[in-house]
């Protein structure tokens, strides 16, 4: 059975992944990301080609927008020199393998519904709330790509017309109100400190304070919910979507509010839809990376 490479490509860290046809890791690892990528990237794909001789193919998840046809970076300003790269005709052309690129998110939300929390659902909408606020559609097996690479990109959808600046330069887009950097900026609004160390809250640390009866950690929870729950309404009115799943970094706290997220977004409806916490962490998106040459 053939193996196929997974890579999930962050602002940070690269993490690769040896992935079977059915799904399963059988080794994977984290290294730096440096600059100038792609020869970086592609001295590490050759050098794995040769330690692993039956790949049959490799899958690229990485931040910023993608033609996932083409296969190139239509836009990405974090990473330098990444924008305009054409990462799928180079690697085919140096490893002679079948590349398949796509966005991160949309990756993750793929190794969800293929593998995770939305299997044997048909048209799902996944959400990663981290740093930022990530999206990713997949309809009947397949990644909503749109006409340019940036169909997911929820956390622009506007939340709040003309409100805070985001850094894609508009105002009031939905990631600066739900996201981990929104917890932050709420946390110094509502002036949440933390019992224990006498200093400001942190995120990972919130809501636990909000279960705790903390007053402002409880302002806080209900200004980030009441947002998140506007935000997946908005997402059916247009997806009329079966199954919402959510993940990522801030969901890591969730027990201690989704079963209220779950009471905001009910009279927000206009149909039955299902919701879902992610089955995948931080392997998600070199799961589905793979995915993109399994399906």
């Amino acid at each position: 059975m053939g193996k196929i490479a997974g890579i999930d490509i962050g602002g940070t860290k690269i993490r690769f992944g040896i992935v079977s046809e059915l799904g399963e890791v059988l080794a994977d690892w984290t290294i730096p990301t440096k600059i100038p990528l792609y020869p970086y990237l592609e001295e590490q794909i050759l050098r794995i080609k040769k330690e692993f001789p039956d790949l049959t193919g490799i899958g690229i998840g990485t931040r910023g927008m993608v033609d996932a046809e083409t296969g190139i970076i239509t836009f990405e300003k974090e990473l330098e020199g990444w924008q305009g790269t054409a990462i799928k005709s180079q690697l085919e052309t140096a490893t002679g393998l079948r590349v398949e690129v796509n966005n991160d998110a949309n990756c993750a939300a793929l190794a969800e519904v293929q593998l995770g929390a939305a299997k044997g659902f048909r048209r799902v909408a996944c959400l990663t709330v981290g740093t930022g606020l990530g999206g990713g559609f997949v309809f009947d097996g397949r990644i909503m790509n749109g006409s340019n690479g940036g169909a997911g990109e929820v956390g622009h959808m506007i939340l709040y017309p003309n409100g805070l600046l985001c850094g894609c330069g508009r105002k009031g887009c939905s990631e600066q109100y739900v996201s981990g950097t929104a917890l932050r900026r709420l946390i110094r609004e509502e002036n949440v400190i933390d019992p224990e160390t006498g200093d400001l809250a942190i995120p990972q640390n919130l809501f636990r304070l909000a279960v705790d009866g903390v007053a402002s950690a409880i302002s806080v929870r209900e200004r980030f919910l009441s947002d998140f729950a506007i935000v997946i309404s908005s997402l059916q009115a247009v997806l009329d979507m079966e199954c919402v799943v959510i993940g990522g970094g801030v969901s890591d706290s969730a027990d201690d509010w989704w079963d209220l997220l779950l009471e905001r977004v009910e009279p927000l409806k206009l149909k039955p839809f299902e919701m879902r916490r992610a089955v995948f962490g931080n392997e998600a998106g070199m799961l589905g990376a793979a995915m993109l040459i399994i399906d």
